[in-house]
């Protein structure tokens, strides 16, 4: 690393996130940071009303911590038949400690009886990049599917074995990683994400 290499950081614990996003912006002439490089990174509590409010959040809070750029993303799966459930609680859908398989258990469980027709779904991802202390910049993906009666494919993490793309004909589960991160929800924020970034890229890493 040359030491005049703009840096971010990506506020998540989550690694498979941090997986997705550096193989999007992989191209750019950025060193990618996350939380295994500082031994203090903050534990941020999602206490936001909103995915808006959460990406912001934490955003903020990892910037203040680190002095750099700080990337973060807050996601939610919202089901039409459950009235936008489990929304900005999506991560945490099954209790705070709940894993992959318990969310998408539960989220099964409460659709039980549920037609096919009557499956339909959305993610959401609102993108933020927090800088100089109080500036943002935030961006939304959407991607719309249906939810399946039982999981399919073994790629990605959280819900993408039963969030079905008609499209594509595929859960996000059964996608190559190429595809999925070029039309998904988190792929689609970061594609606007990027284009800022290089808009205001001297403001971002080098006015202070």
């Amino acid at each position: 690393m040359q030491p005049h290499q703009p840096r971010l950081v990506l506020a998540t614990r989550n690694q498979d996130k941090v997986h997705e996003i550096q193989a999007v912006l992989a191209e750019m002439t950025l060193v990618i940071l996350n939380m295994r490089d500082f031994p203090d990174f903050p534990v941020v509590d999602e206490t936001g009303a909103t995915l808006t409010e959460n990406a912001i959040k934490k955003a903020r809070e990892i910037h203040l911590a680190t002095g750099l750029p700080a990337l973060a993303d807050d996601t939610g799966l919202e089901v039409e038949a459950l009235n936008g459930r489990p929304g900005v609680c999506s991560s945490r859908y099954a209790g705070p400690a709940a894993s992959y398989q318990d969310n998408v258990n539960r989220l099964l469980q409460e659709l039980n009886g549920v037609v096919e027709e009557q499956r339909n779904a959305r993610f959401r991802c609102v993108m933020t990049l927090a800088y100089d202390d109080q500036k943002v910049l935030s961006t939304e993906g959407v991607c719309s599917g249906t939810i399946l009666f039982e999981p399919r494919g073994v790629n990605g993490f959280g819900y993408d074995p039963v969030f079905f793309v008609p499209e594509y004909r595929q859960t996000f589960a059964e996608m190559p990683a190429a595809i999925k991160n070029r039309i998904s929800h988190r792929g689609l924020a970061l594609a606007d994400m990027k284009r800022l970034i290089q808009y205001h890229y001297q403001e971002v890493f080098y006015e202070k």
